[in-house]
């Protein structure tokens, strides 16, 4: 049985510009980056509006052909099912830039792919825009993370991934490139000279980042939930990016902790990231001997536990759940949290030391 397919989409402009004059090109280029259509003139919002019917209604009654020709990102797609598109259990998302004119170029796209039976997903990623560097590198590292929560999933549900940069702007193109190497089975292009697709497969890459990981695990964890960090980090500025004197993971620097950190933390219990958490004396004894999925869980909680004590419980997520216990039912813990709600839920229980909290064992739920 042939494999389903999950199929990315990178979304620009081109199915505006390709059908567009000088004059209505020009008010593209000009509001590439304009989030809500409130923001345009009424006149050249009228042009642009004008435009984007006319564009949506060549679309829908375009064959294979003139799809092809409209749109960089459908030509990529109709090309990798060799022109036979009609019904399928595939699955397309299509990412597109944080804008009016990038959300209307990938609506469009959307309603043909539906047409012919596709079931796509339209993924408008916050402040993914070519205006704002700062701004654009918060979207890039957001992507990371949306890779690593998502695709893996679907290719453990047997679907194949595709990464179809056809289409979108260079710079999103460009860092989608690199993403297909860890996130990707196939990635799919077109020369512009050229009416083949060009298919590169995945090739077995290992991230060689992990020692660098390892030597600054503190600075890598605090900066992973986005916590201060106290002295200059020992970490290559490629990995890190400075938004207003706040020093984050850039882009690259998120890539390379996803993909090190579920096989450091499976290796063991680490120290907390926080001064104001700390393990008692019984706590590491209950965490022996756990699988390494469960102890990869453990280490997420303790850094999910940081970030809530350190923004005074701002930070409390169902995966953390932290509350106080009723009663007195295991003394000296007052509180627990969820290390994990599957098979046999776990807690962790602890209590507070003037400013520290303490983790005491890792338990059964009281139930």
């Amino acid at each position: 049985m042939q494999n389903r397919l999950f199929i990315l989409s990178p979304c620009g402009t081109s199915l505006l510009n390709n059908q567009a004059n000088n004059a209505e090109r020009k008010l593209v280029n000009q509001y590439a980056n304009t989030k809500q259509p409130e923001q345009i003139s009424p006149e050249d919002k009228a042009q642009l509006q004008s435009l984007a019917e006319r564009v949506k209604h060549k679309l829908v009654s375009a064959d294979l052909d003139l799809a092809s020709q409209m749109s960089a990102e459908l030509n990529g797609i109709i090309k990798l099912y060799n022109g036979q598109i009609s019904n399928s259990h595939d699955y397309h998302v299509l990412l597109c830039t944080d804008t009016w004119l990038g959300e209307t170029t990938a609506t469009f796209v959307s309603e043909w792919l539906k047409a012919k039976g596709h079931t796509v997903q339209i993924n408008r990623q916050t402040d993914l825009q070519t205006k704002d560097i700062n701004s654009f590198q918060i979207a890039l590292s957001e992507i990371v993370t949306w890779c690593e929560e998502n695709l893996t999933n679907y290719r453990n549900s047997g679907y194949k991934i595709i990464f179809n940069l056809t289409g979108g702007f260079k710079s999103v193109q460009g860092f989608l490139q690199t993403l297909a190497t860890f996130y990707a089975d196939e990635t799919i292009y077109i020369f512009e000279t050229s009416k083949d697709l060009l298919r590169i497969p995945r090739l077995p890459v290992e991230m060689a980042a992990e020692e660098t990981v390892r030597q600054n695990l503190e600075t890598f964890r605090r900066l992973s939930i986005e916590l201060p960090i106290s002295k200059k980090p020992n970490i290559p500025e490629t990995l890190l990016i400075n938004i207003d004197g706040q020093i984050g993971l850039s882009p690259w620097g998120d890539l390379v902790w996803k993909q090190t950190k579920r096989k450091i933390y499976s290796n063991s219990l680490h120290p907390s990231p926080s001064k104001q958490l700390t393990f008692g004396s019984k706590f590491e004894y209950s965490v022996k001997g756990i699988s390494a999925d469960r102890l990869i869980l453990v280490n997420e909680r303790i850094d999910q536990l940081s970030k809530n004590l350190e923004t005074k419980g701002q930070y409390n997520p169902p995966s953390l759940d932290l509350k106080t216990l009723k009663g007195n039912p295991c003394p000296p813990s007052t509180h627990e949290i969820d290390a994990w709600a599957d098979q046999d839920a776990k807690r962790i229980f602890g209590h507070y030391d003037n400013n520290c909290f303490v983790l005491d064992k890792l338990d059964r739920a009281l139930h």
